[in-house]
């Protein structure tokens, strides 16, 4: 069984928010996601100080353009020294492989792992047939996705928890998957329609989680982190 973890999403609105929060955890040193938001606010100066706090750190950004652009602006983003980074699936397996190339000359040690996102967890099968004129069910289409993924030689992808599996059965078990929607049963589903809970999530074989609110806006943001471990992670 691959690393697990669990990743939390900083999706703040700045430095100080982002700042205030982290210094909450005196004994853990979380994995942290920075989304669109912090980062296009910030500027990579919010990555490198993270990274300088020990922590480990997914910039999700979800890349989409045309392949050389992408993988330019994954050499650049390799320099920053995160741990993991994402493109979007539907950009096509040679987009993936220009950025898995980028990624790979920018790093100055270990690359990070890059992952792509299947379908948003925000994204309903009738949203995506109606709106985005994608005919097959959620989980064909996340699992051709995932294959596209595996094939362009990324290491996994983003995916609701409801499909980790799925994504294991058509790309094996060493293929990673990444997933956002967790939710407990007592708490806000938010934007999201594709949730599980932690320990459901754990038996899916996932390796990542990806928790935002049910731990940034908890009353205490270190018992709801260690919850979240606790029923994942089983410590």
């Amino acid at each position: 069984m691959s690393e697990r973890d669990v990743i939390v999403a900083c999706d703040f609105k700045n430095r100080a928010d982002t700042m205030a929060f982290l210094e909450q955890f005196k004994e853990e040193k979380p994995f942290v996601k920075i989304g669109m938001e912090l980062f296009y606010g910030e500027g990579p100066d919010i990555v490198r100080e993270i990274k300088a706090r020990g922590h480990k750190l997914f910039l999700d950004l979800k890349l989409h353009d045309i392949p050389n652009t992408v993988n330019k602006a994954m050499k650049n983003l390799a320099r920053l020294g995160v741990d993991m980074t994402n493109v979007h699936a539907a950009g096509t397996i040679d987009m993936m492989r220009a950025a898995l190339e980028g990624l790979a000359e920018g790093a100055e040690g270990e690359r990070a792992k890059l992952i792509a996102v299947t379908q948003l967890t925000s994204t309903s099968q009738e949203r995506m047939q109606k709106e985005l004129l994608i005919p097959n069910t959620m989980e064909e289409t996340v699992a051709h996705y995932a294959r596209n993924t595996k094939e362009a030689g990324l290491d996994g992808v983003v995916c609701s928890p409801l499909e980790a599996a799925i994504v294991k059965n058509a790309c094996g078990s060493g293929f990673i998957t990444v997933t956002p929607g967790i939710r407990y049963p007592d708490g806000n589903q938010g934007d999201q329609s594709r949730v599980m809970t932690p320990a459901k999530a754990r038996e899916t074989g996932t390796e990542y989680i990806v928790v935002g609110r049910p731990i940034t806006q908890a009353p205490d943001v270190v018992a709801a982190y260690r919850r979240v471990c606790g029923d994942f992670l089983g410590k």
